[in-house]
């Protein structure tokens, strides 16, 4: 397990974290940090505590609405999904249709073929 020393709201504090995620952690405490600074900009010296909560509040407030978009996303995928087996249906659909509608073509140019050039010897004109 990995130890580094954040900073935020100018306090420092040792933090534990996984091997191979100081950086993100120091990440994340930095953004929290730029955002108890941005509030404290907007709002002037509030008190420490509540500084923090607001910070935890417009943090819980992007969480929230990135979930409700996720969720809306998940379901345009499945949608999305579904739409395309229904076309992937309606083309497979299709081409047994074509196929059906050539062979049936084809079946009738080689009776018109036949009746229009009878094997030698036969009487194709029923004459």
């Amino acid at each position: 397990m990995a130890h580094v020393n954040v900073t935020i709201n100018s306090r420092q504090y040792r933090m534990a974290c996984g091997d191979g995620q100081e950086d993100h952690l120091l990440r994340l405490a930095g953004d929290l940090n730029q955002r108890i600074d941005g509030i404290r900009a907007q709002f002037g010296e509030v008190g420490d505590m509540r500084l923090t909560i607001m910070a935890a509040i417009t943090i819980a407030d992007e969480f929230s609405e990135a979930i409700k978009r996720i969720r809306v996303l998940e379901q345009d995928v499945g949608s999305l999904q579904d739409a395309r087996l229904v076309a992937a249906d309606r083309a497979q659909a299709t081409e047994t249709a074509i196929v059906k509608a050539f062979s049936a073509a084809a079946e009738r140019i080689e009776q018109a073929t036949k009746k229009l050039n009878p094997p030698p010897g036969g009487n194709g004109a029923g004459v």
